[in-house]
């Protein structure tokens, strides 16, 4: 949403890595949950600092209930998602300059 650099990279990465398929409908300004606009990165990327908002989708209804218990947890997938993770982390701390902010966060270019 900020940052072209950042986008590419999180497709390379997960294209050498761990070939998810990757959604980005909740990055969507229109999206009527907003969820993007109400996770935790948002306060960084409101201050124009790019952000990956990894998320799984919605939570599912037993969540913080007593129904929610490890047998639920899908670890092979909960695997991939967290290499994807590092692997994104390790190729951006690895880098001399830091993502440019290129786009407005609503995902359109910078005019």
């Amino acid at each position: 949403m900020l940052s072209s650099d950042l986008a590419n990279l999180s497709e390379q990465v997960n294209a050498t890595y761990t070939k998810m398929k990757l959604d980005y409908k909740y990055d969507d300004p229109k999206d009527p949950e907003q969820i993007y606009y109400r996770s935790d990165h948002y306060n960084f990327a409101k201050l124009g600092i790019p952000i990956i908002f990894y998320y799984d989708g919605m939570l599912q209804q037993d969540y913080h209930k007593p129904g929610d218990e490890v047998s639920k947890i899908n670890f092979p997938l909960l695997t991939k998602r967290a290499k994807l993770t590092y692997f994104t982390a390790w190729e951006l701390a690895n880098r001399a300059k830091r993502p440019v902010v290129d786009m407005d966060g609503k995902g359109n270019p910078k005019k």
